[in-house]
């Protein structure tokens, strides 16, 4: 079908040609057609002579309309003396112009030459024309192992308004495996070169239809969107972040995948297959890092020289026809390598498109995130592109930064040149966020010095604080009545101690007087607790564990009278000189009660020390 419509697109222009435009005549065309990827270059040489009456100074170009709409780059340049195709610094203004009386079907470009061109004066020129999707797949499909053919479609003539006084014709291809081509006189193949011509005296609009087939396995790599974020930091550096969304372009891959035979056989199965990609970094580029949706990959390798730094990445599989894949690419660049200063006002001066080699862009947006407070914002780029402003927030900002959106569609390696964005900017403002971070340390330190200094409660005069003030006061009182009972105890003891000595030594004398220094002890301990037992009986808040207290208070007394009885029976027992078994008897029944009361008290001091 597009073989057809080619075909019938350039019959139709040859039947209804009009005669030559003007008297502008070529002397010499000289085209060279590069197959050698999948971005298709035409480089034309043009020797155009005015042979008419008056001084022209724009020369038109032809392009059949099926062919401009893959038309992604045209460009005009003074001759050289050997032909490159290369993006020349200098080049000549051109404009799509709509001129009357023209054949239908053909899109017109008008070139303004530096200088008119005088009658009789020629002048010659470059014209370098560049296609995307202009080569077709044959057959669509291919299965994993099969090599890749590609049809592409022109003229053997160069199609002008002019009339052509001698031109010539050469397709150069990626090797010299050709399937089939158009055969018409004065036809050359010379390895993977195809020469037509030269053909003289040719009139306006003249055309011959031909079809290569040929073997391309270099890889349909396209990348459907491409949007790439380059952020400026006054302090220093310029971070690029790109995100890629890519497609391989060539023949549909048919039939099931096997991981196994690539790996097995790397130079034969999969030809066509995207294995890798390069990307030519500036020279000074840092921080690179690559990853896609899952995370890192680890198979990506970067070295670099004075001239360049080149990343080579491999996704995680290799992309045959028609299949996708999504990654990021992010480097810092310094500043200085960036960003310049002219007439009060600071412009960044990068490339426009994408470091990846031989890489078709359907869509590329490129944002500019500016520095917070950058007004006077222009644009200054060497081809149309649309473009508006947004603004992005980010940390520590206010209002937000200005963010410049540039986009342009069917992109080639050819607009990877260089655009500027010009910005004034107050030097002050950089002071704006290290002065934001330290009056938010400041403010934070001298909230908490305010708050561990401040009385948070509500009132002290507040039901809930009194109740509160309350309970801490009897929490006092119950630790020091326990703290007197623990003394009491202890009084007991050395009580026992005395009886265990009378009874090894015999002295009564000295346990009586053990037990004298014990009831003074036992009496001022005995006038500690009666404040504190009075103070616990008047508040409503001791309600709850007054009767635990009191309950202690007099097991305690009870224990402590029992213990002094079994003291009086075992001193008047050894003053009568009663036996030692005579005495363990008197003291037995006294002893059992005395030791269920001790365990009482315990349990008790024990509950009394949980509140």
């Amino acid at each position: 079908m597009g073989i057809s419509r080619f075909v019938l697109l350039v019959f139709t222009i040859s039947m209804l040609a009009s005669p030559a435009l003007s008297d502008l005549v070529l002397s010499k065309v000289d085209r060279r057609i590069y197959l050698t990827s999948h971005i298709v270059r035409i480089s034309s040489t043009l020797e155009v002579e005015n042979a008419g009456p008056e001084t022209v100074s724009k020369v038109l170009l032809a392009f059949p309309d099926l062919q401009a709409q893959n038309l992604a780059y045209l460009m005009a340049s003074p001759h050289e003396a050997k032909a490159k195709v290369k993006v020349s610094v200098v080049s000549f203004p051109i404009a799509v112009v709509k001129p009357e009386d023209m054949p239908p079907g053909v899109t017109f470009y008008s070139v303004s030459l530096p200088q008119g061109l005088t009658v009789g004066a020629s002048f010659t020129f470059d014209v370098l024309a560049v296609f995307t999707h202009a080569l077709r797949p044959m057959p669509e499909q291919i299965g994993q192992a099969d090599i890749q053919l590609v049809l592409y479609q022109d003229s053997a003539y160069y199609l002008s308004p002019y009339v052509v006084k001698v031109q010539s014709l050469s397709l150069k291809l990626p090797d010299s495996r050709i399937q089939s081509y158009t055969t018409l006189e004065s036809t050359k193949v010379q390895g993977s070169e195809i020469k037509y011509g030269p053909y003289e005296n040719l009139p306006a609009f003249s055309s011959s239809p031909i079809t290569v087939h040929f073997e391309n396995n270099l890889p349909f790599a396209i990348a459907q969107e491409l949007v790439r974020e380059i952020e400026i930091s006054h302090w220093g550096n310029v971070l690029v972040t790109e995100h890629y969304k890519l497609i391989h372009g060539g023949a549909q891959s048919k039939g099931e995948f096997s991981r196994l035979e690539p790996q097995a056989r790397e130079n034969v199965q999969g030809p066509s297959a995207v294995r890798y990609l390069v990307a030519h970094l500036p020279p000074r580029a840092h921080s690179v890092y690559y990853r896609d949706a899952i995370g890192n990959i680890s198979t990506s390798h970067l070295r670099g020289d004075s001239k360049k730094t080149e990343l080579l990445i491999e996704p995680r599989y290799p992309m045959f026809g028609g299949w996708r894949t999504a990654f990021t690419i992010g480097y810092g660049l310094p500043l200085q390598d960036c960003l310049y200063e002219s007439e009060g006002r600071r412009f960044l001066n990068i490339t426009f498109s994408s470091p990846m080699i031989e890489l078709v862009f359907d869509t590329l947006i490129v944002k500019v995130v500016l520095p917070e407070g950058s007004s006077d914002i222009a644009v200054a780029a060497p081809f149309f592109m649309k473009q508006w402003q947004e603004t992005k927030i980010s940390h520590l900002d206010i209002v937000g930064r200005p963010v410049v959106v540039l986009e342009k569609t069917n992109l080639v390696p050819e607009h990877n040149q260089y655009f500027q964005v010009y910005y004034k900017f107050n030097r002050l403002s950089m002071l704006r966020e290290p002065l934001m971070l330290i009056s938010g340390i400041f403010f934070f330190f001298l909230a908490c010095i305010v708050y561990m200094h401040a009385d948070t409660s509500i009132s002290k005069f507040s039901a809930s604080y009194l109740a509160k003030q309350q309970w801490e006061e009897v929490r006092v009182a119950i630790r020091q009545v326990h703290n007197i009972i623990c003394r009491c105890l202890a009084t007991h003891d050395k009580l026992e101690a005395s009886l265990r000595d009378l009874s090894r030594t015999g002295e009564v004398q000295a346990c009586k007087a053990a037990r004298k220094s014990t009831d003074g002890l036992l009496k001022e301990l005995s006038k500690e607790l009666k404040p504190l037992m009075t103070f616990l009986q008047s508040s409503p808040s001791a309600v709850q564990v007054l009767s635990k207290v009191e309950e202690l208070v007099a097991k305690e007394r009870e224990l402590l009278e029992k213990l002094m009885a079994k003291h009086s029976t075992a001193v008047e027992a050894y003053e009568k000189k009663s036996g030692a078994r005579d005495i363990e008897n008197r003291i037995a029944l006294q002893q059992q009660k005395i030791t269920a009361l001790r365990q009482e008290v315990d349990d008790l001091l024990e509950f009394i020390d949980e509140i």
